[in-house]
């Protein structure tokens, strides 16, 4: 975010960095527009302001959240339209305005997600396959899968949690104990395999890919040697999922599919920590 910040700053453009669900952050957006649009507001009786973007970014998000806040700072009659979310790139199909300000009328318009005509080399095109920017059947979900565990590994990502597995065994006490004092919190598995709760879930798809990462005596410079590392980790991940296992059958896919969900969903970090002290955690 910082790159693109001081990007476009050396480009003289105009830029602020902003969190769709954050309100003061919202409503910083909303007085930099008004600022801009100052000498506009005066002479136009109705303004338009073109919401544009990679795909699956947050645009019909950060819409809805400008709705929210506009509506109590510019209230108006027409009742406001919100805009349709979704956690795959292509669920905005047309271009939809939406009022969010009267005297003088403001509407924003939601636009479908735009791209390059063309990706320069595969390593960007799997980099916008994995943050949802392209259908995931265009890449393929094992592929994708697969370069986010090569990024995990490389980065040593799987290091960060291995207090996870040192924790474990005090972990299913805490639960026993708190089982025996409220049966409402009761917890019905705890083995490895079992997750009642999402991060209980992601506690151990991290316990799995650490362990298999701890456990690999190869050198994960080598490509082949890395290959052999993702496969072992996706088989793991297949048990956490409790993806019944078949022979001559193709398992890679479902279990690629849960695993791109959890990362998506921002639930898998740290990621693609650069320069962390030792000792720190994010």
């Amino acid at each position: 975010m910082n790159r693109w910040l001081n990007h476009f700053e050396s480009c003289k453009q105009d830029c602020i960095s902003i969190n769709a669900h954050s309100s003061s952050s919202v409503n910083q957006l909303l007085g930099f527009a008004e600022l801009k649009l100052k000498e506009a507001i005066s002479k136009e009786p109705t303004l338009l302001i073109m919401l544009v973007g990679v795909p699956n970014v947050g645009k019909s998000a950060l819409i809805n959240s400008i709705h929210r806040i506009a509506t109590s700072r510019f209230p108006a009659k027409d009742k406001n339209k919100r805009a349709t979310v979704g956690p795959l790139p292509g669920v905005t199909q047309d271009i939809a305005g939406y009022k969010i300000a009267t005297q003088p009328s403001i509407y924003v318009l939601d636009t479908p997600g735009v791209l390059v005509p063309s990706i320069p080399d595969m390593e960007t095109g799997l980099k916008l396959a994995l943050t949802g920017a392209v259908k995931d059947s265009v890449v393929g979900e094992e592929r994708i899968a697969k370069y986010l565990l090569s990024l995990f590994n490389i980065k040593k990502t799987p290091l960060h949690w291995e207090r996870l597995l040192h924790r474990k065994e005090e972990w299913c006490e805490e639960i026993c104990s708190s089982n025996k004092k409220d049966n409402s919190l009761r917890r019905t598995r705890l083995n490895n395999s079992d997750a009642v709760y999402v991060q209980d879930l992601v506690t151990e798809v991290q316990r799995a890919l650490c362990r298999t990462f701890l456990n690999f005596t190869g050198n994960i410079e080598e490509e082949s040697e890395l290959e052999t590392l993702i496969d072992m980790q996706l088989v793991e991940l297949r048990k956490v999922f409790r993806i019944p296992h078949k022979p001559f059958d193709e398992t890679q896919g479902p279990t690629s599919k849960k695993l791109l969900t959890l990362f998506r969903s921002g639930k898998l970090g740290p990621f693609i920590l650069d320069d962390l002290p030792d000792g720190s955690e994010k």
